[in-house]
């Protein structure tokens, strides 16, 4: 109960509408309103309610409470297994009662790779934690001095190529996953950091992930640390909301290919690959920190991006998440892969990357929600606090 009150309060309550929940639902609408519960849920009167007005969800409220009586396993096996099951059914969703109670979290260990002054971890497969270590292993290991420079950017772009063609070709349910470790090894890391060309960019395609998540870290007095991130994948997952339980049922299932020859086909009991990747470092001189940012493909190049800035370069939390981003993958609407940048970047930067070969889209944003939800938290050695929420989104960090 002392775990999901302040939860089941605020459902009960209500909870703010903010500008970013008013702009998904304007932006999903047309796609969800026919898909089983979205309308009566999101809307009012067919229309998105208004930015500061009280979001309110009886029935998960219930649910929560539910919960709290008969304890977390009720969710699987229990009454409101029962009560999903059934509202799955009726919404001709695959998923059954039997799908539920064989559902198990599995605790396992984090994968991790030393740089010179630190230790970082991310999550093994099916996330895509492995090519975010890549990505700052590798610009570890391309000696760069200045930061906000051509080198800086550039270098993380050509990392993130490298770490991006392990990923898709590597990451997959645990259980069918091949040797990952190989692509933390120095031998390796020291040999793809030598093949990346410092001055151009190499010709490689990308996908674009697209998604919606939150990342959540806190550090206590005592040095626990959590770096936590959630998602139902799409802003509003399925879009399918269970009448009986007021739960919104995700769509991870998508990243499933329907092709059982490729690497990641749906089949029963099988993981999908997912995006999400909360990261932790722990630096030799005794300092901690939690960060990670929602963005799906997005989040590997965005944690580059405020990790180099703070940690290699002097930036302090607040500016380092606040400063311009960018993000590489397949341009909208063209048929090659381009970098999206917010328009705060310097310009002889930005013309140094296009001399360099890069195709950039300028965006009109200063904050752009398309560069992610960043936040860091940090703890030293002498137990002192410092940490920030980005200023593209509602967060914020809050001391306790």
């Amino acid at each position: 109960r002392d775990l999901l009150g302040a939860a089941i309060q605020q459902a009960k309550e209500g909870s703010a509408v903010t500008r970013s929940f008013v702009r998904c639902i304007l932006g999903d609408r047309s796609e969800m309103t026919a898909v089983p519960g979205f309308a009566d849920h999101y809307l009012i009167d067919g229309k998105p309610p208004e930015i500061g007005s009280l979001f309110v969800q009886e029935r998960l409220a219930d649910t929560l409470e539910q919960l709290s009586r008969a304890g977390f396993a009720d969710f699987y096996r229990g009454d409101i297994a029962a009560e999903i099951a059934a509202d799955l059914e009726a919404a001709e969703a695959p998923v059954t009662r039997d799908d539920l109670r064989k559902q198990e979290a599995v605790l396992r260990r984090p994968l991790s790779v030393p740089l010179a002054d630190a230790t970082l971890f991310n999550t093994p497969p099916p996330t895509q934690g492995l090519a975010s270590l890549i990505i700052l292993a590798l610009f570890d290991r391309l000696g760069v001095k200045r930061g906000e420079s051509f080198e800086h950017v550039h270098g993380l772009i050509e990392a993130a190529k490298q770490a991006f063609d392990v990923r898709d070709r590597e990451i997959r349910d645990p259980d069918h996953a091949g040797d990952i470790d190989q692509y933390l090894d120095a031998g390796w890391l020291d040999e793809t950091a030598a093949r990346i060309d410092m001055k151009r960019a190499a010709l490689q395609p990308a996908g674009n992930g697209d998604g919606d998540t939150i990342w959540m870290g806190a550090i206590d007095g005592n040095g626990l640390a959590v770096s936590f991130i959630q998602s139902l994948y799409w802003e509003f997952g399925s879009g399918v909301v269970l009448p009986k339980t007021g739960i919104t049922w995700q769509n991870r299932g998508i990243s499933f290919s329907l092709d059982p020859r490729s690497d990641n086909p749906l089949m029963p009991g099988r993981k999908p690959f997912h995006t999400l990747n909360p990261a932790f470092a722990r630096f030799k001189d005794g300092r901690s920190m939690v960060y990670g940012s929602m963005g799906g493909d997005g989040q590997p190049q965005f944690q580059s991006a405020i990790f180099s800035r703070y940690a290699r370069f002097g930036m302090e939390p607040a500016e380092a998440i606040a400063a311009p981003r960018w993000r590489w993958g397949r341009t909208w609407g063209e048929g090659q892969s381009g970098i999206e940048v917010e328009n705060r970047f310097d310009p002889d930067l930005l013309s140094a990357l296009e001399r360099a070969g890069h195709t950039l889209n300028r965006l009109d944003e200063a904050y752009s929600d398309g560069m992610g939800h960043a936040g860091m938290i940090i703890r030293r050695a002498d137990g002192r606090f410092s940490g920030a929420s980005d200023p593209r989104c509602d967060g914020e960090a809050v001391p306790a």
